[in-house]
């Protein structure tokens, strides 16, 4: 870990990532009159919480093929498919 003032950041930022990215630092901290204000650090992703939480407590789906064998026909007689 690397303090830098504001201006040696300002100055040199490309060089300060550039020892970042390769691992040389693990961050940089900017500050000012003596006291840190800011901390230049690696880019990590940020892992989203996948939208799954009833995952295995619905019951599985049809497949198409048995979706599509059902038959509708009497639906559209005009007895709202009452036998």
């Amino acid at each position: 870990m690397i303090a830098v003032s504001m201006f040696e950041a300002k100055t040199n930022l490309s060089k300060y990532v550039s020892a970042i990215v390769n691992q040389q630092e693990p961050y940089v901290v900017i500050v000012r009159n003596g006291k840190p204000v800011a901390k230049l650090v690696p880019y990590a992703e940020e892992k989203t919480a996948r939208i799954g939480i009833a995952k295995g407590q619905l019951p599985p789906m049809p497949s198409l093929e048995d979706f599509n064998s059902i038959d509708v026909t009497d639906s559209f007689a005009g007895n709202g498919g009452i036998e």
